[in-house]
């Protein structure tokens, strides 16, 4: 069974790697649901507790999933949805809505889709730049209030804004991505979390795949990939960032464990309030991830890992420009 984290200073106990769902739906290609329902399964199995999912996968599919693998279940896991992201009828991109009759309409919608009553943890997706963050994170709280959510949570926010935030009713995480080629939560991010008795709950953490060493070509990707239009995945960044990932697996042959491990491994030892949640779609795939949970790496490795993949190595940004600004706000 994995160890256990705290999600902040009030929040539940939670396994050490929560399981993110969004491939399951969209996104990363095809998946097969019942596969996918396996793996919820046997994440629950393996004492992975903590499960993270979106209005905005599918869209809504992944909440529809997640309703049906966790019938009779539902008591076993800390769920954790979102919303904020709006997708159109036709699947398209429609902004960022942080409105008060849009959030609780989005939380009466995902609790249907979820089979439940309440909601473990409930983030903000994405910060809306055109409302208040007390006006949105208020009525987060009147949720709270009113027993449909038992904690709130932002993704992808501020240090400035958490604080506003924290003002106007507690938060207990921050999610945000985090993990070898992503560091920028070092820059007081992670701290401010600390020093707000915050969880940091790290998204992909193996860099949406890459840092497991599996992909070594675009040609590895099926078409229509999200990760075929981000620029880490493309010309020149994509063959630079792998020259490091390749330095990144030796090292973890070195200790006898796989990248993918090494690299969780790496997230889990910044920081005891940290939790990542890595994806899969493949039961093989949960197996390797939780093993990460009872690596220990020593200072020497830490400083091996920062010689070959030291912070801003990676090539390209995480995001294309359109999705890079609705970060850090």
């Amino acid at each position: 069974m994995l160890t256990k984290r705290k999600l902040g200073r009030l929040g539940p106990e939670v396994s050490s790697l929560g399981l993110g769902c969004m491939g399951m739906s969209e996104f990363y290609g095809e998946a097969e649901e019942a596969e996918s329902v396996k793996v919820v399964h046997e994440a629950l199995a393996l004492g992975m507790n903590f499960l993270d999912t979106s209005d905005m996968y599918g869209p809504c599919t992944n909440e529809l999933l997640l309703g049906k693998a966790l019938t009779g279940r539902r008591e076993q896991v800390v769920l954790a949805t979102k919303f904020g992201i709006v997708r159109t009828p036709d699947g398209g991109f429609g902004g960022v809505n942080g409105r008060p009759e849009y959030v609780k309409a989005c939380c009466d919608a995902s609790l249907k889709r979820l089979k439940t009553d309440y909601i473990d943890l409930y983030y903000q997706h994405r910060v809306d730049p055109n409302v208040p963050i007390e006006e949105t994170v208020g009525t987060m709280g009147d949720l709270v209030q009113a027993g449909k959510v038992r904690f709130i949570g932002l993704s992808e926010a501020a240090a400035p804004t958490l604080r506003r935030a924290c003002r106007e009713h507690p938060v207990t995480a921050l999610q945000t991505e985090y993990s070898l080629w992503s560091r920028d939560p070092e820059d007081g991010l992670l701290a401010t979390c600390v020093d707000l008795g915050i969880a940091f709950v790290a998204y992909s953490p193996l860099g949406r795949g890459f840092l497991s060493g599996q992909i070594r070509s675009p040609d590895d990707l099926e078409e229509g990939d999200f990760r075929l239009l981000t620029p880490r995945f493309q010309g020149e960044n994509f063959q630079r960032n792998l020259d490091v990932v390749d330095e990144i697996r030796e090292l973890a042959a070195q200790r006898g464990c796989t990248a993918a491990q090494l690299a969780l491994a790496w997230v889990l030892s910044r920081g005891e309030h940290i939790v990542p949640i890595p994806g899969t779609t493949k039961v093989a795939r949960l197996h390797e991830n939780a093993a990460a949970d009872r690596l220990r790496l020593t200072v020497q490795e830490l400083e091996a890992i920062e010689a070959v993949a030291p912070r801003g190595f990676s090539a390209g940004e995480r995001y294309d420009a359109g999705r890079m600004k609705m970060m850090n706000l």
